[in-house]
């Protein structure tokens, strides 16, 4: 990978962005919620979730100028257990398999840890989604658990693997 990947906060006015990534069936499709995505949902995600400290959500942005591809938050922060369940997703095709997702998770990583002090990061995420499984453990998440038939999405149950990484430094 040549770009460089930082992460910066998400803000009202990513909404838009959000919203037509999230609706594209290539980033549709590896979500466990397949309700559709609208602008209105997501004002209320930043409202009850984001505003409230629940939700910490950034956008994930490449080249000299930092330029959106997609997005990766830490949900559910949970102080006294000191964890949350991580997501992530690009939604510039033209930035897909290039090792972002994997630079992203590892700086989101860096976040949860030293600056929200938070001891376990969790994921979940389609058994079958081979390819974000091999993103997942070069960032440094680890299987923990395989859960046969967990969702039932589209008609169908699905399984799904747990991954997480823990802090080694706290």
């Amino acid at each position: 990978m040549n770009e460089k990947v930082t992460l910066r906060p998400m803000t009202v006015e990513d909404t838009d962005l959000i919203v037509s990534w999230r609706n594209q069936e290539e980033v549709r499709k590896y979500f466990i919620c397949q309700d559709p995505f609208t602008r209105e949902g997501h004002l209320n995600w930043i409202r009850t979730m984001v505003d409230t400290g629940k939700v910490v959500q950034m956008m994930i942005c490449v080249g000299e100028d930092s330029l959106p591809v997609g997005s990766v938050n830490v949900r559910d922060i949970d102080r006294q257990n000191q964890k949350g369940e991580y997501g992530i997703f690009i939604g510039e095709s033209s930035a897909r398999g290039k090792g972002i997702g994997t630079e992203a998770a590892k700086l989101m990583l860096r976040h949860c840890f030293k600056e929200l002090q938070l001891h376990r990061v969790f994921l979940r995420v389609y058994a079958d989604n081979f390819r974000a499984i091999r993103s997942y453990e070069k960032a440094g998440f680890q299987k923990e658990a395989y859960l046969r038939d967990d969702v039932f999405v589209n008609g169908k149950f699905r399984d799904i693997i747990l991954m997480a990484a823990l802090n080694q430094q706290g």
